[in-house]
C-alpha cells in the first residue's frame, strides 16, 4: 500500500501543537516505506517535541532556522525546497495554515513552502472551534485553490477537553495519504540491477584491454527506471558519467569484478536484471607484475574466456527477469534470438554497432527488442528516449510473465 513512497523525498513540516507527538510515529512509518525524510520544525513545534528525537528517527539533521549559516552551507532552504518530492505539514496549526494561505514567508517552513515545486499537503490539527472558524475554512479553501492537498482532521476528544472535529489523523493514515499523492508507476517498488559501460582487463601495471562503450545507454536506462518508480543499483565499468539521481552506483573495473558485484546485488534482492554493459569476452591468463617491454615485432598474450555475466545471472535461483543486450555487426536478428534462447533470457535488446550514427560513443541509438513471442523495433532516437521506450517494454513483459506465473 505504501510502495509509491519508496525513494521519495519527503519534507515533514511540524508546527506547534500537541499533535506534534504523532509526527515521530509518522517519520518512522515514512522511513519504513522507503522514503527519505527531512524534518523542518517551527519554533513553536520545538516546545512540544525535540529536534533530537526526530533526527534520530529520520536519520537526517533537523532543520529549524532560516538564517543559519551552518545549515545554509549544507542544505540551505532553496536546496531543500528543490530536493523534495512532497512537503507535508503535519500537524498544521491554525496559525501556520493562515501564513501558508497568505504567502507569508517569515520562517524556514513557510519560506521553503513558497520556494518548492514539489507536491504540497497539510494535515490540520487544532481545537474544534478554531477548525470551525470561518477564517480557518477560508484559508483551507485558499490552499485548495493553490493545489494543496488537505488531509482533513478527524473528530474525537481533544487535549483541551473539547470533543469535535480537529484531531490530526493518525500516523498510519497520514503515511497512506502521502503515498496516495504519487501514482503507481510501471516499476513502482521493483528492484532493478543494471550493468553499464565497458570492462578493463589488465595486461600489466600500465596497460589494459577494453572496448568503446561509453556507458551512456546503461546510465540512460538507470534514469528511466528511476522515473518508472524502481529502486536501482547501477554496476558500472570505468566511465566518466555522473550518477543519475537516486541511483545506487557500484564501480568496478574487470569482468570478474562486475560478475561478483552483479551476483551480490541479485542476492540482495532483484526483480529485474538489465545487462547493458559491454563486457570483455576474454582476459589475460597472467597479468605481468612489471611493465611489458618491447620484444621484437610480435608479442603473444594468452587469453582465457571470461564468465558470461548475463547467462550466469539467468541461471540463478530464484531467477530475476533478465534483459540482455546484443551488440552485433552482422546477422543481428539471428544472433539475438540465438542468445535469447541459449542464455535463458526473458528479453534481449539488439543493436547494429556497425552503424556509425548510433551505438558506442553516440548520443543516439536504435534497437530491436526480442522476447519469446514477440519483438518491437525502436527507431533511432536520443538514448534517453530509447531508454524510456525500452524500460516500458521491459516493465510490460515483466508484468505479463509475473501474471502468467501467478495464475499457472
Amino acid at each position: 500500500m505504501l510502495a509509491t513512497l519508496r525513494q521519495k523525498r519527503v519534507i515533514l513540516g511540524i508546527s506547534g501543537g500537541i499533535a506534534a507527538y504523532k509526527s515521530a510515529d509518522l517519520v518512522r512509518r515514512l522511513k519504513d516505506a522507503g522514503a527519505d525524510v527531512h524534518v523542518v520544525m517551527t519554533a513553536a513545534a520545538q516546545q512540544f517535541i525535540t529536534p533530537l528525537t526526530l533526527q534520530a528517527l529520520s536519520g537526517n539533521p533537523v532543520h529549524t532556522e532560516l538564517l543559519n549559516p551552518e545549515a545554509e552551507a549544507g542544505m540551505g532552504h532553496i536546496q531543500l525546497a528543490r530536493w523534495a518530492d512532497v512537503v507535508l505539514v503535519a500537524p498544521a496549526s491554525a496559525d501556520v495554515i493562515a501564513r501558508l494561505a497568505q504567502g507569508v514567508a517569515n520562517d524556514l517552513l513557510t519560506t521553503l513552502w513558497l520556494a518548492t515545486k514539489a507536491k504540497r499537503a497539510v494535515a490540520p490539527a487544532m481545537n474544534q472551534q478554531m477548525w470551525a472558524a470561518q477564517i480557518t475554512q477560508d484559508n483551507i479553501a485558499t490552499l485548495i485553490k493553490q493545489g494543496v492537498e488537505v488531509f482533513y482532521p478527524a473528530s474525537g476528544s481533544q487535549a483541551c477537553g473539547d470533543v469535535g472535529m480537529g484531531r490530526m489523523l493518525e500516523a498510519v493514515e497520514l503515511a497512506q495519504c502521502c503515498a496516495d499523492l504519487f501514482a503507481t508507476q510501471a516499476l513502482t517498488g521493483k528492484r532493478v540491477v543494471i550493468t553499464a559501460g565497458p570492462t578493463q582487463e589488465n595486461l600489466d601495471p600500465v596497460r589494459y584491454m577494453t572496448n568503446h562503450s561509453s556507458g551512456k545507454m546503461g546510465f540512460s536506462i538507470a534514469q528511466a527506471c528511476i522515473e518508472a518508480g524502481a529502486q536501482v543499483t547501477l554496476i558500472s565499468g570505468p566511465v566518466h558519467l555522473p550518477t543519475p539521481d537516486r541511483v545506487q552506483r557500484v564501480n568496478v573495473v574487470s569482468a570478474l569484478q562486475m560478475l561478483e558485484a552483479s551476483q551480490q546485488a541479485v542476492n540482495d534482492g532483484c526483480d529485474i536484471f538489465i545487462a547493458s554493459a559491454a563486457v570483455a569476452d576474454y582476459r589475460p591468463i597472467r597479468i605481468a607484475e612489471q611493465k611489458i617491454k618491447k620484444q621484437g615485432d610480435n608479442i603473444h598474450i594468452e587469453l582465457v574466456k571470461n564468465p558470461d555475466i548475463v547467462a550466469t545471472i539467468a541461471q540463478m535461483t530464484p531467477k530475476p527477469f533478465v534483459l540482455g543486450f546484443a551488440a552485433e555487426t552482422e546477422r543481428v536478428e539471428e544472433y539475438a534470438r540465438h542468445k535469447l534462447q541459449t542464455k535463458n533470457l526473458n528479453m534481449i535488446a539488439c543493436n547494429d554497432v556497425s552503424r556509425t550514427d548510433i551505438g558506442f560513443q553516440s548520443d543516439d541509438n536504435a534497437m530491436t527488442v526480442f522476447w519469446t513471442n514477440g519483438c518491437q523495433k525502436l527507431d533511432k532516437a536520443p538514448k534517453q528516449q530509447i531508454a524510456r521506450q525500452l524500460v516500458a517494454l521491459c516493465a510490460q513483459q515483466f508484468l505479463n510473465e509475473y501474471n502468467d506465473e501467478a495464475t499457472s
